[in-house]
């Protein structure tokens, strides 16, 4: 069984009426608050009987000290500390905080096709709210989850769901995609055990997987992702840099970080057909990335000139709304890229 560490965030509903507690909080502090507390030495609590007052009552607090610890407890439900800004930002975003704790997830899946032959190679799994919930973009899911300290719940979450997809959706060989954030991952050998225990619940090929980081990743400590790209590899998993050539990841870092994919941005192949710059940047990282062993993915493919582009200077995998969109089972690609000789 595998605990959620504090990184993964601390799981808290609001219910309508309950107590508001508050911890070392001085006298002065005390003295300052327009609603009665009553406690001993650095704790107190006030009684609460609506969100309406409690998020008074939180405003308030945090006002006089934001780094000062509150939380909630209903009926027999221990109360859960948090510093009073961040309780604050749980309460505003409540709804999604709530559906990120305990939502129905699922993954939409968008097919991955070899460039030469046409065949289908892999999905990404891309994360999404069930239909049978309240409609919530991944882009609000993730944003909420970073101001509220949850992303790594999310993360997590996200990964289980991945992996729970590829099970139910994608034959044994046929490779799943999926994205992480390294910044979530605070030490490699403990966060990813959840990860590792999922494959092995759904009995799923650890070969079979590729692990990517995202594309609105900003990478700061380049040393940290090589460790945990070495932890998948060492548990027989593939890993995949995505975003090459936006930002971070620059041609010397696939040396240094040794992936099985890149990722090439968007960016770089939309109408690449046009633009002489475009093309002889994906000449480059298809060389340097050849000579390394490395697999190269161009994403974002919408056009048949981008795809015999591609093809041309040898890429090796492609992907975009040209050869399938993302969809809630594992569809057929839609187009075959012999169509780019």
């Amino acid at each position: 069984m595998f605990t959620k560490c504090a990184n993964c965030g601390v799981n808290m509903k609001f219910s309508d009426e309950g107590t508001f507690h508050l911890k070392n909080i001085s006298e002065s502090e005390i003295k300052s608050l327009s609603f009665p507390v009553i406690g001993l030495g650095d704790t107190y609590k006030s009684g609460y009987q609506s969100l309406e007052q409690l998020a008074e009552m939180a405003d308030e607090v945090s006002a006089v000290n934001s780094e000062l610890e509150c939380g909630i407890s209903a009926k027999n439900n221990y109360a859960q500390y948090m510093k009073a800004d961040l309780f604050k930002t749980r309460l505003e975003n409540r709804e999604t905080v709530e559906f990120i704790q305990s939502g129905k997830l699922i993954s939409h899946l968008q097919p991955i096709v070899n460039i030469s032959t046409g065949e289908l190679y892999a999905y990404e799994s891309l994360l999404r709210a069930d239909s049978s919930e309240k409609p919530i973009s991944p882009y609000e899911l993730f944003q909420v989850a970073n101001k509220a300290e949850m992303h790594s719940l999310l993360d997590q979450r996200a990964r289980e769901e991945a992996i729970r997809a590829r099970k139910n959706h994608i034959q044994s060989g046929v490779k799943s995609f999926i994205n992480f954030l390294p910044s979530t991952i605070y030490n490699p050998e403990y966060c990813l055990q959840h990860t590792f225990h999922v494959v092995n619940k759904y009995n799923v090929d650890p070969a079979d997987l590729v692990f990517e980081v995202v594309e609105t990743e900003k990478i700061q400590d380049v040393n940290h992702l090589k460790k945990v790209f070495e932890t998948y590899k060492r548990e027989g998993m593939k890993v995949a840099l995505d975003d090459v050539g936006a930002g971070f990841s620059t041609i010397e870092m696939l040396k240094l970080l040794e992936p099985n994919y890149v990722k090439i941005d968007r960016s770089y192949v939309d109408r690449c057909d046009e633009d002489s710059e475009k093309q002889k940047f994906l000449k480059e990282v298809t060389h340097v990335s050849k000579e390394l062993g490395i697999t190269v993915l161009a994403e974002g493919l919408e056009r048949i000139e981008e795809l015999k582009v591609c093809k041309d200077v040898g890429i090796d995998l492609c992907q975009g709304y040209l050869i399938g969109k993302p969809e809630p089972t594992a569809k057929t690609p839609i187009i075959n890229t012999s169509v780019a000789s």
